[in-house]
């Protein structure tokens, strides 16, 4: 079951990513020069008040330093970058383990 569900939320990263390289791409051509959008900026985009509620859990459940230093310098990534990297993740999470051939036998 948990497996399902990553491998669904994998797709669902890898779609997402797809598509913000494709913003990224078509920007880069319609202004000459190469453009890479933060994820930052998309999310401060899509969902502002997530960003500001995500940064308070944070910093008021852990630390103020793990926000700072650790998670800006994820939002200052690209967000096909970042949003591929976690597809990656949840597909390793999510495939089978294979058996060694000594496990077959027994050893």
């Amino acid at each position: 079951m948990l497996r399902a569900f990553f491998r669904t939320l994998s797709l669902g990263l890898l779609a997402a990513a797809l598509v913000a390289a494709v913003l990224d791409l078509t920007r880069s051509i319609a202004d000459n020069r190469i453009v890479l959008t933060p994820l930052h900026e998309d999310w401060q985009r899509l969902a502002p008040s997530s960003l500001e509620a995500a940064q308070q859990w944070v910093s008021q459940a852990l630390h103020p330093f793990v926000w700072s230093p650790v998670i800006e310098s994820v939002l200052a990534a690209p967000s096909w970058a970042v949003l591929a990297l976690l597809a990656i993740a949840f597909a390793m999470a999510a495939r089978r383990r294979k058996r060694r051939w000594q496990e077959s036998f027994g050893a």
